[in-house]
């Protein structure tokens, strides 16, 4: 009876050595982006509301490289105790399918909560004379292998936007990648470039000035920033959006009752007023899910981008 009670007793210890309560520890938040850019924008305003509603620390750390696969690998080869999330966006179903991995998507990594949808404008300097995505079309059309793109590198969100809308469009573009977003732009503001698809958020100042003109929305929805700016899908151009979604990975070794807990935090500050309000300040929409149907739209993501990336011949630098 005592060697069974001593066993019983030594269970137990190990039991609450396994399920240490969470957060016990600084929390972070890997971004994969430059600090500024619209993922790592929303994993700040998340990461400010989850510290206060979690009593404990939450940071960002940016850790970059290789279109997120460094911050990506390092969640999926990093502990499951809750403490490090991933904060990634719909390039993290691009990336993974054009590049050599150190993991398996499907197994060591787990998508666990939405956090946001970033709305994307087509834009294009006024120096082009373009006052309609119709002309701009027409243009590309009069200069096949000429007429110019810049995207915020391969396989980023702007890259495959832009892709669905070449296809949808049926014109003949060169895509000029850079490493980020405000390289692409620079080159459209110049006149280098004919035109981006950008993200919202970044290009409302230049709209303002006059310095871009706006032709379409290249995401499913017009934004509350730029509301009488119609979608590419609204102008007739079936199947050109993209669903630049921004949202929380964690390692695939995670005990599923733990990633339930996350998932609710993580929504939970969404869904806050201070952080909706801080989205609307940015013209990024809030998007909250359950966790299945989150991996669900993930899954079909991937499906979807597969074909897009064979159809396009994208692959890694």
């Amino acid at each position: 009876m005592k060697l069974a009670t001593v066993f019983a007793s030594a269970m137990l210890l190990a039991g609450a050595s396994v399920a240490q309560p969470f957060p016990s520890k600084t929390v972070r938040l890997i971004s994969g982006t430059t600090p500024g850019s619209a993922t790592d924008t929303v994993a700040r305003a998340v990461a400010e509301r989850l510290q206060l509603n979690l009593g404990q620390t939450v940071i960002v750390e940016n850790r970059l490289g290789a279109g997120g696969l460094i911050a990506t690998t390092s969640i999926a080869k990093g502990d499951a105790d809750g403490h490090t999330i991933l904060v990634h966006a719909a390039a993290y179903t691009v990336s993974t399918l054009i590049s050599p991995l150190q993991f398996d998507p499907a197994k060591d990594i787990t998508p666990v909560a939405a956090m946001a949808v970033m709305p994307t404008t087509i834009v294009t300097s006024p120096a082009k004379g373009y006052k309609t995505l119709h002309e701009m079309v027409a243009g590309a059309k009069a200069k096949p292998g000429t007429f110019n793109v810049t995207t915020a590198g391969v396989g980023s969100s702007t890259h495959m936007n832009a892709e669905r809308f070449r296809f949808s469009a049926g014109i003949e573009v060169v895509h000029i990648h850079f490493k980020g977003t405000p390289e692409a732009l620079t080159e459209v503001l110049t006149g280098r470039a004919d035109y981006f698809v950008a993200p919202t958020f970044g290009v409302i100042p230049h709209l303002k000035e006059g310095r871009l003109v706006a032709l379409a929305m290249g995401s499913q929805r017009r934004s509350k920033l730029l509301p009488d700016v119609p979608t590419s899908a609204e102008l007739g151009y079936v199947n050109s959006d993209y669903h630049f979604w921004i949202g929380a990975l964690i390692s695939g070794k995670t005990p599923p009752a733990l990633a339930e807990r996350i998932h609710m935090e993580i929504t939970k500050a969404v869904q806050s007023p201070d952080v909706q309000e801080r989205f609307a300040k940015l013209g990024v929409e809030p998007l909250t899910m359950s966790m299945a149907d989150f991996q669900a739209m993930i899954a079909k993501e991937f499906e979807d981008n597969a074909k897009l990336i064979k159809a396009a011949g994208i692959k890694a630098n």
